[in-house]
């Protein structure tokens, strides 16, 4: 019988994973919505099911974090390896879902986004968050720059039209508010 053993890499990635559901874990997060119908995908952003399932229309934004760390580290980090990069790529992005799910951080996207009662990430949709990023450097990578570029623009503009919201927005509402962005995103759409 042969034994296969699982690559350094892949033991960190499975490392990172595991830590990052166990500190939110502790921090207080469900496990999947506390609707006790867990469900792949929650497209309504305004419902209690956003952020509470494995996937929902802000996974696109992880995707999109995945590529601009995939071409930050071509940068940053041209001689570390593929492998290397993209396990640094899941730290950063698990340091986010950490952060993100901070009381701290919960509390700003309640204050200055449209995120008024947002509770924070469940453990499956973190999952899913860290899932898309990987995601996003891995297509990343195999589109290249240019159409990294197209792909990424694309998917904010659709983004931006389908829940007035993308990671540009989000960044700049949490960092910046804007009221009359803000109105805008949470006016009804007719």
């Amino acid at each position: 019988m042969v034994k296969r053993k699982l690559p350094g890499y892949g033991i960190a990635a499975c490392f990172i994973v595991l830590i990052t559901l166990l500190v939110l874990r502790l921090e207080g997060r469900v496990v999947w919505c506390a609707c006790r119908s867990p469900s792949l995908w929650a497209g309504d952003i305004w419902s209690a099911h956003n952020s509470q399932h494995l996937f929902d229309p802000y996974s696109f934004t992880h995707i999109l974090h995945g590529m601009l760390f995939c071409g930050l580290l071509a940068l940053l980090t041209p001689r570390l390896s593929l492998k290397a990069k993209l396990i640094l790529t899941l730290a950063l992005e698990a340091t986010w879902e950490v952060m993100e799910n901070s009381l701290f951080i919960i509390q700003r996207y309640r204050e200055a986004t449209i995120g008024l009662g947002y509770e924070g990430d469940s453990m499956a949709n973190s999952l899913g968050d860290l899932l898309c990023c990987v995601v996003g450097f891995l297509l990343a990578k195999k589109l290249g720059f240019r159409w990294s570029l197209v792909v990424f623009i694309v998917t904010e503009l659709i983004l931006l039209f389908w829940v007035r919201d993308n990671l540009s927005l989000n960044i700049l509402m949490l960092t910046f508010p804007v009221q009359f962005i803000k109105n805008w995103q949470m006016a009804p759409v007719t």
